[in-house]
């Protein structure tokens, strides 16, 4: 069927709403930059712990979640299990810099699509995540 007529490929006019939730900013900046030089992609927000990111989820209400794993107060596995737990929730991927740290069964069994380490993340990484999931 298509998407409707004012929803374009390229995204010019409707793109992926994508919410940022890291608590140190080198990696909310780097993460900031590949989104917004992916085409369709824009920030729409990003938190500094988990509370914030479950309370910007649901004011924001972005289409995709990048949670960085560990952060004070509620870390990113749980904070993704809250944002999964409210009606029609956004897509979360989840990410650390602890490349060896096994947190692809924990980010799957808290709702999240998929576990990418930091260092792995790019505008590629980031359109063949959207895609995998049925929505590129």
């Amino acid at each position: 069927m298509g998407p409707p007529p004012d929803d374009c490929d390229d995204g010019s006019v409707s793109s992926v709403r994508v919410l940022i939730v890291d608590d140190q900013m080198p990696f909310r900046e780097a993460s900031r930059m590949v989104v917004e030089m992916t085409d369709g992609f824009d920030v729409v927000g990003e938190a500094e712990n988990g509370e914030q990111a479950v309370e910007m989820a649901a004011t924001l209400r972005p289409d995709l979640v990048l949670m960085d794993v560990q952060m004070p107060g509620i870390d990113g596995l749980e904070a993704t299990r809250r944002i999964m737990a409210s009606d029609d929730p956004p897509h979360v991927l989840v990410m650390s810099t602890h490349e060896s740290g096994n947190y692809d069964e924990p980010a799957l069994d808290a709702g999240a699509i998929a576990f990418v380490p930091k260092s792995s993340f790019s505008m590629d990484v980031l359109e063949d995540v959207w895609e995998a999931i049925g929505q590129g």
